[in-house]
């Protein structure tokens, strides 16, 4: 994610003591249905499951129910020193829809804003009950639908990829006696700071949070680790974001390492990232209410991980993206900004064409562009899952002119239709605290394999669904001549161009999509 807003952890020496377990609350996990997908479009249902993240957790004596921390403030008796609050303080199990607001039903997931006191929340994909479901997705797709009509200006319905260990850091971090249960081990390339733990062991060293801004607790190291946004939206903006680090697992970061403050194009993660955010991209009309894209109703998301030799162990050479809404494949809006070539796909070209026509720093580059990042995403990640606020910079890098003393008229400094005050914290935590997202029927398999006209290939268990044969497909690729590589070539209502561009073919995928590869 973009913003600098911390998530803070902190690493020490090895220690006698770790983060331990509570005993007040039963933990269970809600359960949320996903599915895995085949090259003829058969999917199957895989019983998954979602944790919340540790940093949300109640936070308690081991001995008895007196908080450890509290509105940004350790206590002092029970937390000293890093050793003994990780001794004296345990992680508890949680309420999920009375305290935190998240709730599922079969595949879907709802994620409330403002639930009583607690504000945002983030979960992660859970394969069993001590080990997080891994994405291995080089030259697959992963799929989902999305709901974000209740999701306004400065939020964030977030659906990305962390480069976290599978069981949270347990085996890694002998210190860390609760895992991936209890939802530890988080780590993004903001290299945030104001996690309460991390590796097992307290964040209390340098630590600084006012007990009136619950969101303002840092301390003096970080988490660092590879990071895929596939989605980061609300009604009014959209933007996918591959950010590449130049380490290879979640790893403890202190001052220059984090990228803090002026230091942030000189640390071990691409902050920035390299987005594809179709407004920003020049396309003002294709993603909002009522606009091609209508963030007003339910829609499908398609995200391609496409290889430089078509195979699930090659080089990652291109991210593309295709929704789905309404009975009709759409295909990416086209980019259009000054000095960067027409595409609707993200590429170590694309990315340094923007870089260059926007004056951003290019750390994307520096830090091995998209072969970092598939060696990331061949090795496995996991799914992150959240709603959140920007206290660092009001959400306007998603859905507004951004930098904020930048000439709105430049290219890139307009992301999204906001205002420049639209995602104040505060404001936004009163007059939005009832918004809410939706994220269902998570899919991934082969290219082609996870979506069809209707929105999807099948209904789980393997049965495929019956789309409409009425449908047709919109949106980037022309009625004659030849089409692009990737392009839709071909389909049930599909009534463009059927001629791919030399070197490919329309290689089928399901009935209602083919493509140029």
């Amino acid at each position: 994610m973009f913003p600098a807003s911390a998530l803070v952890s902190f690493c020490l020496l090895a220690v006698a003591y770790g983060q331990q377990v509570g005993t007040q609350v039963a933990e269970t996990h809600p359960t949320l249905s996903s599915s895995k997908c085949t090259a003829g479009g058969s999917c199957t249902t895989a019983s998954t499951s979602v944790v919340l993240d540790s940093n949300w957790r109640w936070l308690h004596s081991t001995k008895d129910t007196t908080n450890c921390y509290t509105g940004n403030t350790w206590d002092a008796t029970l937390c000293p020193d890093p050793t003994t609050c990780a001794a004296n303080c345990a992680l508890d199990g949680a309420d999920y829809s009375g305290t935190y607001g998240i709730t599922t039903s079969g595949n879907a997931l709802t994620l409330k804003f403002v639930t009583g006191s607690n504000v945002g929340s983030r979960v992660y994909l859970m394969a069993d009950a001590t080990h997080y479901e891994m994405f291995s997705l080089l030259n697959q797709e992963f799929t989902f639908t999305v709901d974000m009509s209740h999701l306004g200006c400065g939020l964030n319905g977030a659906l990305y990829f962390s480069e976290m260990d599978v069981d949270g850091g347990l085996s890694r971090f002998p210190t860390n006696k609760a895992g991936a249960k209890y939802g530890t081990g988080y780590c993004d390339s903001q290299c945030p700071q104001d996690l309460k733990f991390i590796n097992g062991a307290a964040n209390i060293v340098n630590w600084t949070g006012s007990a009136s801004d619950p969101n303002s607790g840092t301390g003096g190291f970080g988490t660092c680790c590879n990071e895929m946004d596939i989605w980061e939206a609300n009604m009014n903006g959209a933007a996918f974001t591959p950010h590449p680090c130049s380490v290879t697992e979640q790893t403890e970061c202190s001052g220059v390492q984090c990228g803090e403050g002026d230091d942030r194009y000189d640390g071990v993660c691409d902050k920035d990232g390299c987005d594809f955010n179709s407004w920003r991209m020049g396309d003002q009309t294709f993603l909002g209410p009522g606009l091609t894209v209508d963030t007003s109703r339910p829609f499908t998301v398609v995200t391609q991980f496409i290889t430089a030799d078509n195979t699930t162990t090659g080089t990652l050479s291109e991210i593309r993206r295709i929704y789905v809404q309404n009975g009709k494949v759409i295909q990416n809006s086209m980019s259009s900004m000054a000095g960067v070539t027409p595409t609707n796909a993200i590429s170590d070209d694309f990315c340094t064409q923007q870089k260059a026509a926007t004056g951003d720093t290019n750390s994307f580059g520096k830090l091995g562009g998209l072969e970092t990042m598939g060696a990331a995403i061949k090795k496995g990640m996991v799914l992150a899952l959240s709603i959140w606020d920007d206290h660092a910079a009001g959400m306007l890098w998603l859905d507004a002119a951004y930098p904020t003393d930048a000439d709105p008229t430049a290219p890139g400094v307009s992301r999204g239709p906001c205002s420049a005050t639209s995602g104040d914290p505060t404001t936004v935590e009163s007059t939005e605290a009832n918004d809410y997202v939706v994220f269902s029927d998570i899919r991934t398999g082969p290219i082609g394999s996870t979506f069809s006209s209707t929105g999807s290939t099948g209904t789980g268990g393997g049965s495929t669904s019956t789309a409409s044969s009425t449908s047709t497909a919109t949106g980037g690729a022309p009625t004659g001549g030849s089409l692009p590589k990737y392009s839709q070539c071909a389909g049930m209502g599909w009534t463009g161009s059927g001629t791919c561009v030399a070197g490919t073919t329309c290689q089928f995928s399901n009935p209602y999509y083919s493509q140029c590869l």
